[in-house]
């Protein structure tokens, strides 16, 4: 979709939105509430390093974590939709945070009252800042397409608690946008996509932190306040980037562009968190962080930072992990669970690392179990049909 007709259409769904809820009113009568003790929740934007099962929904989707050993080591041990053996580092802030885990957006499962105490997760495996990133795994979620889903969840909200409770709620809860290794590994680095030709590197960085500096704008507009914006890794040092090398070590180029992408939306992050009203953004830089586990693998008790816990057998690089997969004897001494994503023992680390890092804090509510298990099993949904995914 065309970030320009997105724009429209969000405004004119804003400028309509009183009368949608008078509507909504007029039709359930008593049922609408008028005030909400609501908690703080997590709404999260971003790819497979945090989609929790969007994309085992999308059926034509081809990034897929809907296979064993998916999940083998979370929960009842199936696979959930998490791209790792375990929990993602999402999962793991939160829960040492305090906040609820949110649930795919498309978990048949969900409603408005699941969304009130749990918040949601519209991240989806392959999607990217751009729209045409990652348009070969044919479905997946861009972050337009993840901030119109929450523009329409915000409806929903809005027709159950009214007006002045959703702005208050939305308002309150915590932001995550953690996307852009997408953008190069399965766009600009690939001459199959036009952007590799099309632009420099100059040309487009410029392109995609224009792209993320309006959509970080339009969350503001539907409510978010506090916000963070997490920064890239280290991407050329993921397996897949390292079996395209001859000497197997780090891309280089891969890294450098990660770095330029950090330093860029930094920026961004910063004058936006002083130009907008209310905004509260931070830039949550993880590089450096991922970088040592990766170079120093037994300073943290890992012995393998090179090559994926799950492969399939010597044949590299195998794209994902699938049941004749071979796996490694114990997975938490791996830093990498597949080609492009680390393992549990990997997230949990990490997660721990860039909460003292930045200094999170638990949010002043009723503590929520850290050991939660797998989504819910589905069951009849409350929602309104999903829009077709981008």
């Amino acid at each position: 979709m065309c970030e320009c007709n997105l724009v429209h259409k969000l405004n004119m769904k804003l400028n309509n939105l009183a009368l949608v809820v008078v509507l909504a009113g007029t039709i359930l009568g008593n049922g609408i509430i008028r005030g909400c003790d609501c908690k703080i929740v997590q709404f999260i934007f971003g790819d497979s390093l945090s989609d929790v099962g969007n994309n085992k929904r999308l059926n034509r989707s081809l990034a897929q974590a809907s296979l064993p050993w998916y999940g083998i080591d979370f929960g009842n041990g199936l696979p959930n939709g998490r791209f790792t053996n375990g929990r993602t580092v999402a999962d793991i802030i939160g829960d040492n945070t305090g906040l609820p885990r949110p649930p795919a957006f498309l978990d048949p499962s969900l409603t408005p009252e699941i969304i009130l105490e749990n918040g949601a997760n519209y991240a989806s495996g392959g999607g990217g800042i751009l729209n045409e990133t990652g348009q070969y795994f044919i479905q997946r979620f861009s972050l337009y397409k993840q901030i119109e889903l929450f523009q329409g969840t915000q409806e929903l909200i809005e027709a159950k608690i009214g007006n002045s409770a959703a702005q208050k709620f939305f308002q309150e809860a915590r932001y995550v946008v953690a996307l852009g290794s997408n953008d190069f590994i399965n766009n600009y680095l690939m001459p199959v996509y036009s952007d590799s030709w099309t632009y420099n590197d100059d040309t487009f960085m410029d392109y995609l932190i224009g792209t993320l500096r309006d959509q970080l704008k339009l969350l503001h507009g539907l409510g978010a306040r506090e916000l963070m914006v997490f920064g890239l890794g280290p991407m050329g040092c993921i397996p897949l980037q390292r079996v395209l090398t001859t000497s197997g070590n780090c891309r280089e180029k891969a890294n450098k562009l990660a770095l330029s992408f950090n330093k860029a939306t930094s920026k961004v992050v910063d004058e936006l968190g002083q130009q907008l009203p209310g905004a509260k953004y931070v830039f949550g830089d993880a590089y450096d962080v991922v970088y040592d586990v990766i170079s120093n693998p037994m300073k943290y008790g890992f012995q393998n930072a090179d090559s994926p816990c799950c492969s399939f057998w010597n044949i590299r690089p195998a794209l994902t992990c699938v049941p004749a997969s071979k796996l490694c004897k114990d997975r938490s001494k791996y830093v990498f669970w597949d080609e492009y994503h680390p393992t549990d023992s990997a997230n949990e680390l990490i997660a721990n690392e860039l909460i003292k890092k930045f200094g999170f804090t638990r949010v002043d509510q009723t503590i929520h179990n850290n050991n939660a298990p797998s989504p819910a099993p589905a069951s009849v949904s409350d929602l309104a049909p999903v829009p077709s995914p981008q």
